[in-house]
């Protein structure tokens, strides 16, 4: 039977895991200026493709970090936003967000001079 730690770290791994993927990170960040629509979000986030969208969208409202909302209109409108618990989310996604762009030339830099060493092996 798992120790109270440990299944503290599994849930916490678990939370980690959702909020730190990729596709929930730009999703997250996209929905910091406000409610989005669907075809809003997949055109604002490079790559992703519809199906992965609509997994990631599903796994962070099944966690309470957005809601959906459902319009009975024709074609049926769908909004999606931030909670207020995924608001909490948004200072250290930022933060992350500006350290990538502050260190990006720094991180390209250290790459290429270990990728140099490691060809020359």
């Amino acid at each position: 039977m798992p120790s109270p730690e440990t299944e503290g770290c599994q849930a916490t791994r678990g939370i980690l895991d959702r909020v730190g993927d990729k596709w929930s990170f730009y999703i997250i960040a996209t929905l910091a200026n406000g409610t989005k629509r669907f075809n809003e979000l997949k055109s604002e986030i490079d790559g992703i493709s519809q199906r992965m969208l609509t997994l990631t969208l599903r796994g962070l409202e099944r966690d309470g970090l957005i809601t959906r909302t459902i319009y009975p209109t024709i074609p049926p409108r769908v909004d999606y936003e931030l909670t207020a618990l995924g608001m909490t989310l948004l200072e250290p996604v930022m933060s992350l967000v500006k350290w990538a762009d502050a260190n990006k030339r720094a991180i390209s830099e250290a790459r290429t001079h270990f990728d140099a060493k490691s060809a020359a092996s």
